[in-house]
């Protein structure tokens, strides 16, 4: 399989997950009148069509460990069972996020259901593999934390009618983040058991879990919409444009295809699952850069609320800065450095 060894290419992985991640949601704006729940059934082929795309290209080439056949074969129980496990957490995190969206709204439930993933994902992944500065890390999470409050207030402001904050919606808000900080630090430990398999592999696994979650879940909620509205059946999904399909399923594989960059940085030397889950929420801001330079969303928006975007972006680019140097400022990285400088020295003389 092929493993990045240097850390900038490591580090355009990272950055890569972040674009993806922030922007599959795009596709569901391209089919208006589609039903989330409908869209997510696509969205699920979409990732399982994703993780195979990956695993039989850059996860079959290269000479670092095993290829993606072998170690779909030769992987762990234990590894297998908390990828899919992570997988199935996720699921749950995402739909329940979304029905929260739709209650109380973007301004609400994102920065409590990401911020605190944020938080979470970040202090749990380091625990198990604590990989980084401390300091730029956590530093850098605080100013990307602050960012999404930024984002927050920039669209309240933006409501000319502010409706009431609603319980069910904060509530779910809450419950979404704290399965969303939850869901990487298990694909960090199933790296961590003997046999694990590569993160091509741990992908699908992964995948599998989102999808066995789906079925009971996102069905339950086609037939119990959390969010109020008319309940919903597959007689609509059959019924639905096919270019709805077709968006639905490249949602998977945008997303798909950021978790795959996310997964593989994660084991790069100095990187770790900290620094690399990190980056990857900076989702948040580039999703909220869509709205506002693509869909125009905060074009007639007052001017307190352009200013708060303005130093959301700026905050967000000095955090992600922070956490991106982190690995560089930690004691492995500069014994790593060190010795490779001597190594260097050696060979010239």
């Amino acid at each position: 399989m092929y493993q990045p060894e240097a850390y900038g290419v490591a580090l355009s992985f990272m950055i890569l997950s972040m674009l993806c991640w922030g922007s599959w949601a795009n596709t569901l704006k391209l089919c208006p009148g589609f039903r989330f729940q409908l869209f997510y059934w696509d969205y699920v082929i979409g990732l399982i069509v994703g993780a195979l795309a990956w695993g039989l290209t850059l996860g079959s080439l290269g000479s670092t460990g095993s290829a993606f056949y072998s170690d779909l074969v030769h992987a762990s129980t234990a590894s297998i069972l908390l990828a899919i496990a992570g997988g199935a957490i996720f699921n749950a995190a995402n739909l329940l996020l979304v029905a929260a969206i739709d209650i109380a709204g973007l301004a609400v439930a994102f920065p409590i259901g990401i911020g605190l993933a944020l938080v979470i994902g970040a202090v749990g992944n380091y625990l198990i593999s604590p990989k980084g500065n401390p300091f730029l890390l956590f530093g850098g999470i605080a100013m990307v934390l602050a960012a999404i409050l930024l984002d927050a207030i920039a669209y309240r402001l933006r409501e000319a009618r502010r409706s009431a904050m609603s319980g069910r919606g904060i509530v779910l808000s809450l419950v979404a983040g704290i399965l969303m900080g939850c869901f990487y630090p298990f694909v960090s430990k199933a790296f961590s058991v003997p046999h694990a398999p590569g993160p091509y592999a741990m992908v699908l696994y992964f995948v599998i879990g989102v999808a066995a979650c789906s079925f009971p879940l996102n069905y339950l909620l086609m037939r119990m919409p959390l969010e109020k509205r008319e309940p919903t059946s597959m007689r609509f999904y059959w019924k639905a444009q096919t270019r709805w399909h077709f968006w639905g399923i490249v949602g998977g594989m945008i997303w798909c295809t950021g978790a795959v960059m996310n997964f593989v940085a994660s084991q790069v030397h100095i990187v770790g699952p900290a620094v690399s889950y990190s980056i990857g929420q900076g989702a948040t801001m580039i999703s909220a850069g869509w709205g506002v330079f693509i869909w125009r969303e905060f074009a007639a928006a007052p001017p307190r609320s352009k200013t708060c975007l303005v130093w959301m972006f700026v905050l967000f680019l000095f955090g992600l800065s922070a956490i991106a140097v982190s690995p560089l400022f930690c004691e492995e990285s500069i014994s790593f450095m060190h010795i490779h400088t001597l190594k260097e020295n050696h060979l010239d003389r």
